[in-house]
């Protein structure tokens, strides 16, 4: 539990603490969501293309 919320716990009663709670753990498990779905994507690799392509931009139109 983080100090803050100990700090608050001293002086509030239980009623203000419940929804802070419940939105820690509720960022806590999105957190662990985000985590899990930027492992499962795949890897970028190099590409296969000779070097001389993609250096120069066309800006003429």
């Amino acid at each position: 539990m983080d100090a803050s919320l100990v700090s608050a716990a001293s002086g509030a009663g239980a009623k203000e603490i419940a929804p802070l709670l419940v939105l820690r753990k509720a960022m806590d498990i999105q957190e662990q969501s985000v985590l899990t779905l930027l492992d499962s994507v795949p890897q970028v690799s190099a590409s296969n293309n000779p070097p001389n392509l993609g250096q120069n931009i066309d800006v003429k139109a």
